[in-house]
């Protein structure tokens, strides 16, 4: 009996945990919601695409604050994605959740680095995007399957 009680014991604080952090992520969205823009739908009309890239949407991150994941309206999830490159942007084509658009207008960098929200490497095995949403500057980072494709990417011009 008391091997039972000892085991629901356990039981109940590993589910107040998940339920706290439950609601803790749940709160980090509605702040979030307030402090950034709806991220851009993906537009009907992206002319030729220029290059794709398969991998891993990682997370998008304030600029510079590399462990505050942006979790607000689904993007705080990490999963399989697909970068697309197009004259007007990249589309962050993410499989079983949102896509998401960043503007060429908006981009202010392309360059690599070692850590984002939860994934650390010990090379620069990140793809990651500097891109300006509203009045925020934000960073997205990919982990691409290929890392001899990051050069064609890193090269690409915003408007900086």
């Amino acid at each position: 009996m008391e091997r039972f009680l000892l085991t629901l014991l356990v039981l109940a604080v590993f589910l107040l945990g998940v339920w706290a952090m439950w609601l803790g992520w749940r709160r980090k969205a509605r702040e979030q919601s307030v402090l950034y823009p709806p991220f851009p739908d993906v537009p009907e009309d992206l002319g030729p695409e220029l290059a794709a890239m398969d991998g891993v949407y990682v997370a998008t991150t304030p600029h510079g604050r590399w462990q505050d994941r942006i979790v607000a309206r689904g993007v705080g999830m990490r999963g399989p994605a697909t970068l697309r490159r197009h004259d007007s942007g990249v589309v962050v084509e993410r499989h079983g959740a949102r896509s998401f658009f960043i503007p060429a207008s908006a981009i202010t960098e392309v360059g690599t680095a070692r850590r984002m929200a939860g994934k650390v490497m010990g090379i620069d095995g990140l793809l990651v995007i500097t891109w300006r949403l509203g009045d925020a500057l934000l960073d997205t980072g990919f982990r691409g399957d290929d890392m001899d494709a990051y050069p064609e990417w890193t090269s690409m011009k915003g408007a900086a």
